[in-house]
């Protein structure tokens, strides 16, 4: 698939989403969903959108990490987009690993972006990660704002987070890295079982030959 048809939905979506000229922080893991987001929104940037940076962050929990950082900032300089690593180191073994996590991953995005001005964070959730959010909280008894699913955009922690990518499927987030000519990195944890998240995935390969898919969710 040519380029222009691959980047032609992400920067529609990336205009509802993030209009005007105000600066847009992206937050990066070295994914594929994220640094499409990255990609889209820099290639915007040079069209007379927005000032465009990067912030990634070192949870700390696997070796890979800090690694996995350095690639996405070599990435980013490559680009000319500025680029920061954050590192949390507050994990103490107890609790739900992946939501205490993600708490800390907003907090320090949110207090990087305030001091530098920022008040619009793009995160790069897609359709398929929407799909997966409604069948958790299908499973945990959520009532009707729910299982609405995540919000495309919300005010948290001093800043606006947005979601633009919403409507689009991760398979049509990597076609467009391809067609860019740019790699990305697998994270392990995302085969692992012991997460729920991992477990609802799998569980919607099953589902789809019923007709139960990404799209109707």
């Amino acid at each position: 698939m040519q380029l222009t048809a691959c980047a032609a939905p992400l920067a529609a979506a990336l205009e509802r989403a993030c209009p005007g000229e105000a600066p847009l922080a992206v937050a990066v893991s070295g994914g594929g969903d994220s640094l499409a987001l990255l990609l889209a929104a820099a290639a915007r940037a040079e069209a007379s959108g927005p000032k465009v940076s990067a912030v990634t962050v070192d949870h700390g929990l696997r070796p890979e990490a800090a690694a996995e950082a350095r690639r996405v900032a070599a990435i980013c300089a490559t680009r000319g987009i500025p680029h920061e690593t954050l590192v949390w180191q507050g994990w103490d073994g107890r609790g739900n690993l992946q939501d205490a996590a993600r708490q800390a991953r907003m907090r320090l995005i949110a207090g990087w972006a305030r001091e530098r001005g920022i008040g619009r964070v793009a995160l790069a959730h897609t359709r398929d990660d929407q799909a997966e959010t409604v069948l958790m909280r299908l499973a945990r008894g959520a009532g009707v704002d729910g299982l609405a699913g995540m919000a495309p955009q919300r005010r948290a922690g001093g800043v606006t987070w947005l979601r633009p990518f919403l409507d689009i499927s991760r398979a049509d987030l990597r076609l467009y890295l391809e067609a860019c000519g740019q790699d990305w990195i697998d994270d392990p944890s995302n085969d692992d079982r012991r997460f729920e998240r991992v477990r609802v995935r799998q569980a919607l390969d099953l589902l789809r030959p019923l007709g139960i898919g990404a799209a109707g969710l």
